[in-house]
């Protein structure tokens, strides 16, 4: 109960510090309203809130101390960055019914290649972040992501699909 506070107040300080570059009052703001807010941002804005919000709360969950909190962002946006990149290698065919078996199979391995890509980076920054943070802090960062990721896929899973689009897992 008592990390559910801290994160949820993490939560409205990062909202609260992004707000305050557009002028948003977030602690006076319904929940309806901020999130009419959030979904007028331009995907950028939206972005760099989301980025906001995953480093408070990492660093929260961590209880990274102070004096390596900025090493530790930087280290953080750079794993983040890095992740990114490689996940952009790979666009999956939505249609692979109509796929050859050598297109199906090419795109298997690619995404094995990707997958495989992901997981070295991954086995990179736990080296360097445990320079700044212990193994088990890096554990718990690692398993925080996919516990976020989980709670995204599922909300996106709840929201009613708009027509002409798929979502990917």
């Amino acid at each position: 109960m008592k990390k559910l506070a801290v994160v949820l107040t993490l939560i409205l300080a990062a909202q609260f510090s992004f707000a305050q570059q557009f002028g948003y009052d977030w602690k006076s703001m319904k929940p309806e309203k901020r999130k009419e807010v959030i979904q007028n941002m331009k995907p950028e804005e939206r972005v760099a809130l989301l980025k906001e919000f995953r480093e408070k709360m990492i660093i929260a969950e961590l209880a990274v101390p102070e004096n390596t909190q900025p090493e530790f962002k930087n280290l953080y946006s750079e794993y983040q960055e890095k992740q990114n990149e490689i996940k952009a290698k790979f666009v999956p065919t939505q249609d692979c019914e109509k796929m050859t078996d050598e297109d199906a199979i090419k795109e298997l391995n690619n995404s094995f290649d990707v997958g495989q890509q992901l997981l070295d980076n991954r086995k990179d920054y736990a080296q360097k972040f445990m320079k700044v943070i212990s193994p088990q802090q890096v554990l718990r960062m690692y398993q925080t992501e996919g516990k976020m990721r989980n709670k995204i896929l599922d909300k996106k899973q709840d929201e009613p699909k708009k027509p002409g689009t798929q979502r990917r897992r």
